[in-house]
């Protein structure tokens, strides 16, 4: 049943405004006056009404907050609390701080209950307009327009902001939740599944610690630079086929990952590759004593192999699809792969029609590059059948 609006709270029109004010008690009895801003009545009982909820879920002084908050005074807050590890890592605060610095310089000085969806689209619209800022010797000059993953980037950090605004009840909902970004981007957070041949053409044009790479995420689903680049010796126990996590990106990626046949001999190549290190990927030149960029030899060893650009982290998404591919159910590999979110697979089903696809147009021995069994041959006396057995 509605509460009975004379009761808990009034709306009035005072005297010398042309905004209607409400008038309520708050936890402790003691009235308030507050104005609408408003000049519409059924609005303005909107506004106590939420008031009036506030108050009874003891969140009424920080909605009120909200509404005397700045979008940079919450911002320099979110950097401050929710960027910084152990929150996040490093490498995602850097990325928040250079999108904030365009964020800012629009929204610092607005209210942060003022933002609406036709700002932050009109923000966007504006940034796709602009062209990137090179710094030179004699200053900063224009080059070539924003690429759209850049302000997408930045829409994502904007939203992610939001978004904690509005489980402290600073704002009741995320503006960002209402905009539609402006122009398409192909293929963008797609990852890229890769076939058995290619992984083996990958392999041939590796140097031998960038194969082992290759073979460890897509046996083992782990992290690149979070998980697999500052492993230990003392972690592979390779008499059981097991590794141990100590630090994950999630909580629910701390724990014992069992191993393959194909990842204990990776692993074992790599420790005689390492030598006498306690990292697996040794660097002198790393103040860690382990190596943290592979980017420069991944990218040389596509251009070896001919094989279009991916990221390394697509090995991961390669791993979780062959295991959904294999018949294994998603609460399994969500459980493998160590993470929190089973939505993962929204973007690993695109990859698991496209393994379907590829068999079904080949429909021979060769279709299906993950097994080596994937077909069964039914002849009869006239005709030869060939049928998928394992996608």
């Amino acid at each position: 049943m509605a509460r009975p609006i004379e009761k808990d709270g009034v709306v009035f029109r005072r005297e010398g405004s042309k905004f209607l004010w409400m008038r309520y008690r708050d936890k402790d009895g003691t009235y308030r006056r507050e104005s609408t801003f408003t000049e519409d009545r059924q609005e303005a009982l909107r506004k106590l009404r939420l008031r009036l909820d506030a108050r009874d879920q003891n969140v009424l002084e920080i909605v009120r907050r909200g509404e005397s908050l700045s979008f940079g005074q919450w911002v320099d807050t979110f950097m401050e609390n929710y960027s910084k590890p152990p929150y996040r890592t490093q490498k995602t605060h850097v990325a928040n701080l250079r999108a904030v610095n365009h964020l800012k310089a629009a929204f610092a000085a607005r209210k942060l209950l003022d933002i609406s969806p036709d700002d932050v689209e009109s923000y966007l619209r504006k940034r796709m307009r602009q062209r990137a800022l090179i710094k030179t010797a004699l200053g900063y000059r224009e080059g070539r327009p924003l690429k759209p993953a850049t302000v997408h980037q930045e829409l994502r950090v904007l939203r992610r902001i939001l978004n904690v605004a509005v489980r402290k009840r600073l704002i009741p909902s995320n503006p960002c939740s209402g905009v539609e970004f402006p122009v398409a981007i192909r293929g963008l957070f797609r990852p890229h599944y890769v076939t058995w041949s290619e992984q083996q053409r990958i392999e041939r044009h590796a140097p031998a610690h960038l194969r082992n790479v290759v073979r460890i995420i897509t046996e083992t689903g782990l992290r690149v630079y979070k998980e697999l680049m500052p492993v230990t010796k003392e972690q592979v126990d390779l008499a059981n086929s097991v590794l141990w996590i100590p630090d994950s990106k999630t909580p629910t990626g701390v724990a014992e990952l069992p191993l393959t046949a194909m990842a204990v001999q990776a692993f074992r190549d790599q420790m005689a590759l390492a030598g006498s290190s306690d990292y697996l990927f040794p660097s002198e030149e790393s103040a860690t004593g382990y190596q943290r960029s592979l980017r420069t030899g991944w990218r040389l060893t596509l251009r070896r192999a001919k094989v279009p650009y991916f990221r390394l982290y697509d090995l991961r998404s390669t791993y979780a699809t062959r295991l959904s591919a294999g018949g294994v159910a998603d609460e399994w590999v969500t459980q493998l792969l160590r993470q929190s979110d089973s939505k993962v697979f929204k973007k690993y089903s695109q990859m698991k029609l496209r393994m379907q696809r590829e068999a079904l147009e080949k429909m021979n021995r060769q279709a299906n590059e993950m097994t080596g069994e994937v077909t069964t041959a039914v002849q009869d006396s006239k005709s030869l059948c060939t049928v998928p057995a394992q996608f």
